[in-house]
Protein backbone atom coordinates (compact mmCIF):
# COMPACT_ATOMS: atom_id res chain seq x y z
CA UNK A 1 0.00 0.00 0.00
CA UNK A 2 2.91 2.01 0.79
CA UNK A 3 4.50 2.34 -2.64
CA UNK A 4 1.02 3.21 -4.15
CA UNK A 5 0.37 6.26 -1.52
CA UNK A 6 4.11 7.54 -2.69
CA UNK A 7 3.16 6.82 -6.51
CA UNK A 8 0.28 9.40 -6.20
CA UNK A 9 2.06 11.69 -4.18
CA UNK A 10 5.05 12.18 -6.68
CA UNK A 11 3.02 14.68 -9.49
CA UNK A 12 2.21 16.76 -6.44
CA UNK A 13 5.17 17.35 -5.22
CA UNK A 14 6.26 17.98 -8.69
CA UNK A 15 4.03 20.25 -9.12
CA UNK A 16 4.60 22.20 -5.97
CA UNK A 17 8.24 22.70 -6.56
CA UNK A 18 7.75 23.41 -10.53
CA UNK A 19 8.18 27.15 -11.25
CA UNK A 20 5.72 29.33 -12.65
CA UNK A 21 6.99 30.02 -16.45
CA UNK A 22 4.61 33.49 -16.07
CA UNK A 23 6.00 34.76 -12.86
CA UNK A 24 9.73 33.94 -13.79
CA UNK A 25 8.98 35.72 -17.16
CA UNK A 26 7.78 38.55 -15.10
CA UNK A 27 11.07 38.91 -12.52
CA UNK A 28 13.61 38.82 -15.67
CA UNK A 29 11.38 41.81 -17.03
CA UNK A 30 11.40 43.08 -13.80
CA UNK A 31 15.40 43.21 -13.31
CA UNK A 32 16.17 43.92 -17.08
CA UNK A 33 14.11 47.13 -16.43
CA UNK A 34 16.04 48.10 -13.25
CA UNK A 35 19.48 47.23 -14.97
CA UNK A 36 18.06 49.41 -17.53
CA UNK A 37 17.28 51.85 -15.52
CA UNK A 38 20.98 51.67 -13.35
CA UNK A 39 23.03 51.59 -16.59
CA UNK A 40 21.59 54.20 -18.70
CA UNK A 41 24.45 56.65 -20.37
CA UNK A 42 26.95 53.89 -19.55
CA UNK A 43 29.06 51.73 -22.28
CA UNK A 44 29.87 48.27 -21.44
CA UNK A 45 33.39 47.69 -22.02
CA UNK A 46 35.34 44.27 -22.64
CA UNK A 47 34.51 41.79 -19.83
CA UNK A 48 36.99 41.25 -17.44
CA UNK A 49 37.91 37.90 -15.46
CA UNK A 50 39.51 40.02 -12.70
CA UNK A 51 38.54 43.16 -10.12
CA UNK A 52 40.48 44.10 -7.02
CA UNK A 53 38.62 43.31 -4.08
CA UNK A 54 38.24 46.25 -2.57
CA UNK A 55 35.25 46.73 -4.64
CA UNK A 56 33.46 44.17 -3.30
CA UNK A 57 32.25 46.72 -0.51
CA UNK A 58 30.15 47.79 -2.85
CA UNK A 59 27.71 45.41 -4.21
CA UNK A 60 24.48 45.58 -5.10
CA UNK A 61 21.93 42.60 -5.46
CA UNK A 62 19.13 42.98 -8.36
CA UNK A 63 18.43 39.38 -8.24
CA UNK A 64 19.74 35.88 -7.74
CA UNK A 65 21.14 36.03 -10.80
CA UNK A 66 22.77 39.44 -11.09
CA UNK A 67 24.61 41.86 -8.88
CA UNK A 68 26.35 45.22 -9.21
CA UNK A 69 30.00 46.34 -7.69
CA UNK A 70 30.29 50.11 -8.11
CA UNK A 71 33.53 51.73 -8.37
CA UNK A 72 33.73 55.41 -8.66
CA UNK A 73 31.84 56.21 -12.28
CA UNK A 74 32.63 52.66 -13.25
CA UNK A 75 29.61 49.72 -12.43
CA UNK A 76 30.58 46.09 -13.19
CA UNK A 77 27.97 43.96 -13.65
CA UNK A 78 27.98 40.05 -12.39
CA UNK A 79 26.03 37.34 -13.59
CA UNK A 80 27.12 34.29 -11.81
CA UNK A 81 27.38 30.93 -13.31
CA UNK A 82 24.35 29.86 -11.91
CA UNK A 83 21.60 31.44 -9.16
CA UNK A 84 22.80 32.62 -5.85
CA UNK A 85 19.57 31.26 -4.63
CA UNK A 86 18.16 33.40 -1.20
CA UNK A 87 20.50 36.51 -1.91
CA UNK A 88 18.32 38.74 -3.23
CA UNK A 89 15.41 38.20 -0.59
CA UNK A 90 18.20 39.51 1.67
CA UNK A 91 18.13 36.49 3.74
CA UNK A 92 21.79 35.54 2.84
CA UNK A 93 24.79 37.04 2.12
CA UNK A 94 27.83 36.05 -0.07
CA UNK A 95 31.16 35.15 1.73
CA UNK A 96 34.70 34.68 -0.61
CA UNK A 97 37.80 33.24 1.06
CA UNK A 98 40.53 34.46 -0.59
CA UNK A 99 43.87 32.93 -0.10
CA UNK A 100 46.81 35.34 -1.53
CA UNK A 101 45.08 37.42 -3.76
CA UNK A 102 43.11 40.51 -3.87
CA UNK A 103 41.11 40.26 -6.64
CA UNK A 104 37.94 38.86 -7.15
CA UNK A 105 37.91 36.50 -10.10
CA UNK A 106 35.82 34.65 -12.98
CA UNK A 107 35.65 30.98 -11.31
CA UNK A 108 35.86 32.28 -7.36
CA UNK A 109 33.35 30.32 -5.37
CA UNK A 110 31.14 32.40 -2.61
CA UNK A 111 29.73 30.91 0.08
CA UNK A 112 25.75 31.66 0.73
CA UNK A 113 25.72 32.40 4.86
CA UNK A 114 22.48 33.13 6.43
CA UNK A 115 22.32 36.15 8.00
CA UNK A 116 20.09 35.05 11.03
CA UNK A 117 22.17 31.78 12.08
CA UNK A 118 25.36 31.88 10.53
CA UNK A 119 24.83 28.75 8.75
CA UNK A 120 26.09 27.58 5.14
CA UNK A 121 23.19 27.60 2.67
CA UNK A 122 24.93 26.94 -0.59
CA UNK A 123 27.33 28.64 -3.03
CA UNK A 124 27.54 30.04 -6.16
CA UNK A 125 30.63 30.62 -8.92
CA UNK A 126 31.20 33.95 -9.94
CA UNK A 127 31.53 34.59 -14.01
CA UNK A 128 33.24 37.33 -16.03
CA UNK A 129 33.00 40.98 -14.50
CA UNK A 130 31.56 43.33 -17.51
CA UNK A 131 32.42 47.03 -16.52
CA UNK A 132 30.34 49.70 -17.45
CA UNK A 133 31.45 53.72 -17.57
CA UNK A 134 29.90 56.87 -18.52
CA UNK A 135 31.77 57.82 -22.40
Amino acid sequence: MRPILAASLLPLLAAGCAVNPEAQRQAELRTEQELAVTLAGRTAGTPLRCIPNYRATQMEVVDDRTFLYRDGKTIYLQRPRAPCTGLANRSFTLVTKQYGTNQLCSGDISQLVDLRTGMQGGACVFGDFVPYTKP
